[in-house]
């Protein structure tokens, strides 16, 4: 039964580094304990039920720094010692079951089961793993949790999935040492393996020639996994195709046209255990615009878009640095993500409830007012003329394809529906980037998909608009202090 924690449990989620770090070696072993669990519920009620434990291979994640640093994610799991109640690891992180609770689905009180699983050292002797959820209203909630004994017969140490290509795309170092990603291929048949290896190399090319990973090269590792799938592709469920792929990514997830995401963690999580890996990305052999991130599960994009640099980078984002969307005018599938007058944990976005303690104060540019006053209104109706339009032109492709409309025709929709997303880019970039502010870092009003009530860092940014541009200042540290966790 769930039951809401007292407010030293907030603190202490606030400040997990706090607790005392425990030496690796006294507690654990150089492998992985992968916890397989099921997570139900809906709005209101959540659940969570042990599926299955593996002994994995080596332990990827650095060994001075168990306790996670960060506020990040809306789920915790603690690792103590059951003796002591000694901290020895934590980890935050979001969930797709996290997402759906938002939606209008699960306030109608639709229960819905979600397969995910966490990473952690193996233990040398018995642990107690507990799992804790933090609402956005500031509550915590205990989920339950395990007492696992490393002896136990019920820990899995069969083999990593078979018939796999592992693909050193960039090693910067021994995995303890380094940020290993592991980028998943998804989609590629047999026949296209040399596709894969080459969209692998772009977007290794991508990740490490932006900062704050390109001046960091020598603290990632990247390496590309491919189970092959019987099919091209994944699934558009509102175009009607369906393709037998090896991770189950599909289009239009939790109602959204363009949300790409996979509900079969145990297909990913067995993938992606042929290597070490501290962030997983999921690329779709796929030319439609796509994509989605969660914190610390995984982030997808389509390699063959003509976004493809920016849906990684972006997605990235999310996935890895825990980055807020800044965007605040696309439709989502989210009701009430953030609510009013709480401030938000994602380190760019703000509900300025004091703007004189903004929690990037110190890379406020010199005389910036906060909140930071901007030409909102014209890009606001701009922008919702070119959301309008975009929705109908994507509605008009998926009753051509549904209907058996003739390939011409729908390519031609297609083409137009580029050229107008592209427009738009190039107008926003030009309006923006001509403002008065342009460039400079104070709270702008609109921010994590509401119009008003949540501030962003600067005008633009990668975590903003449509196109490949750097991090702002507030994101790209927030992203580098991410990396330096797993390589200092």
């Amino acid at each position: 039964m769930l039951r809401t924690v007292s407010s030293l449990i907030v603190l202490l989620w606030l400040a997990p580094c706090a607790a005392a770090e425990q030496p690796f070696d006294r507690y654990f072993e150089n492998q992985t304990l992968r916890i397989d669990f099921h997570h139900t519920g809906d709005a209101e009620r959540e659940f969570v039920a042990i599926d299955r434990l593996y002994r994995q291979g080596e332990y990827s994640g650095p060994k001075t720094r168990l306790v996670d640093p960060f506020p990040y994610g809306g789920y915790l799991v603690e690792a103590r010692d059951p003796a002591t109640g000694n901290l020895l690891f934590s980890k935050g992180f979001d969930s797709y079951f996290g997402e759906y609770r938002t939606t209008a689905g699960a306030a109608d009180g639709a229960l819905r089961t979600y397969h995910e699983s966490v990473l952690l050292p193996f233990p040398k002797q018995p642990l107690r793993i507990d799992f804790s959820a933090r609402r956005r209203d500031g509550t915590v909630v205990e989920l339950g949790g395990i007492t696992i004994d490393p002896e136990s017969i019920e820990i899995t140490t069969e083999p990593a999935a078979r018939g796999v290509l592992v693909v050193e795309s960039h090693i910067g170092g021994e995995p303890h040492e380094v940020l290993d990603i592991a980028i998943l291929g998804e989609g590629y048949t047999g026949a296209e393996v040399t596709t894969f290896r080459k969209d692998l190399a772009r977007a290794t090319e991508v990740l490490l020639g932006h900062e704050p990973f390109a001046k960091n090269r020598t603290r990632v590792s990247i390496r590309g996994i491919l189970r092959s799938s019987n099919d091209s592709g994944c699934d558009e469920p509102t175009r009607g195709i369906y393709r037998e792929t090896a991770l189950g990514v599909t289009f239009n997830s939790l109602g959204s046209e363009r949300y790409m995401l996979t509900e079969d963690n145990r297909a990913v999580r067995d993938t992606a255990a042929n290597a070490p890996y501290d962030a997983l990305v999921i690329m779709v052999n796929h030319d439609r615009y796509g994509g989605g991130g969660i914190y610390n599960l995984f982030c997808t994009f389509t390699a063959h878009s003509k976004w493809a640099d920016y849906l990684l980078l972006h997605e990235f984002g999310h996935s890895f640095g825990g980055l807020a969307d800044e965007y605040y005018s696309s439709s989502t599938a989210y009701n009430d993500f953030y609510p009013r007058g709480r401030e938000p944990e994602d380190p760019n976005i703000t509900a300025l409830l004091d703007p004189g303690t903004v929690k990037w104060q110190d890379l406020v540019t010199p005389g910036t007012a906060l909140p930071t006053p901007w030409e909102k209104a014209e890009y606001d109706l701009k922008d919702g003329e070119y959301q309008k339009e975009r929705a109908k032109l994507n509605q008009a492709i998926a009753d051509s394809v549904r209907s058996g409309a003739p390939e011409e025709s729908v390519a031609k929709l297609k083409a137009k529906e580029e050229k107008h997303a592209a427009d738009h880019a190039v107008w926003a970039q030009k309006y923006l980037a001509e403002s008065a502010w342009a460039g400079k870092v104070g709270a702008f009003e609109g921010a994590g998909y509401s119009s008003q009530g949540l501030y962003r860092p600067t005008l633009d940014c990668l975590m903003f608009s449509r196109r490949v541009q750097p991090f702002c200042p507030v994101c790209e540290r927030a992203v580098e202090a991410m990396v330096l966790s797993y390589t200092e």
